[in-house]
């Protein structure tokens, strides 16, 4: 057994309508996974499940979450202890700990080239950075991600599959990885 960390892209179901963290839990249960247990309500589950490739969890969590709710959401694996790498690689840290709404991470499901980060900067109008860690994309707002047009860039057409997460849920991740 492995623990593994599954990201949704969205937990919107459509006007009004939203997963709800148990019934989450419910579908991991379905698919024989063990101990499921949620971060708040915003789509981060951790499990433990056999060893198998992610894409192999990837597609069968997809296709279950698809069945019970109605509607296909990515979503996107990590190994717990990748995770654990993943928030040890944060390169704002003392952005992160000054305010942790303002540094996120879009983890991405295929690694992005380096390449991307310069393309990236002309979107930063604001004093936002961007930095590739390992494949993903952290990101510093230098204040409200909201008002940030770098935002508009950020999307799957033009980066791929991935999702964001802000510095408070990485963290608490993290702990309950076991890091």
């Amino acid at each position: 057994m492995r623990t593994y960390i599954a990201l949704l892209h969205s937990i919107v179901l459509g006007e009004g309508r939203r997963v709800v963290m148990s019934d989450l839990k419910e579908v991991a249960e379905g698919l024989g996974y063990k101990r499921p247990r949620t971060l708040v309500a915003t789509g981060n589950l951790l499990f433990e499940a056999p060893v198998k490739p992610l894409v192999e969890i990837e597609t069968e969590l997809e296709r279950a979450f698809e069945k019970a709710f109605g509607r296909h959401v990515d979503i996107i694996l990590r190994f717990a202890e990748d995770w654990v790498r993943l928030a040890d690689g944060n390169p704002f840290l003392p952005e992160s700990e000054k305010d942790p709404s303002n540094v996120h991470v879009r983890v991405m499901r295929s690694p992005l080239e380096i390449e991307v980060q310069g393309k990236l900067v002309g979107y930063c109008s604001r004093g936002e950075r961007v930095a590739i860690v390992g494949g993903d994309l952290w990101i510093d707002f230098a204040g409200r991600a909201s008002g940030s047009k770098l935002l508009g860039a950020l999307t799957t057409r033009r980066l791929g599959i991935g999702t964001l997460r802000n510095w408070n849920t990485v963290r608490g991740l993290r702990r309950m990885a076991g890091g």
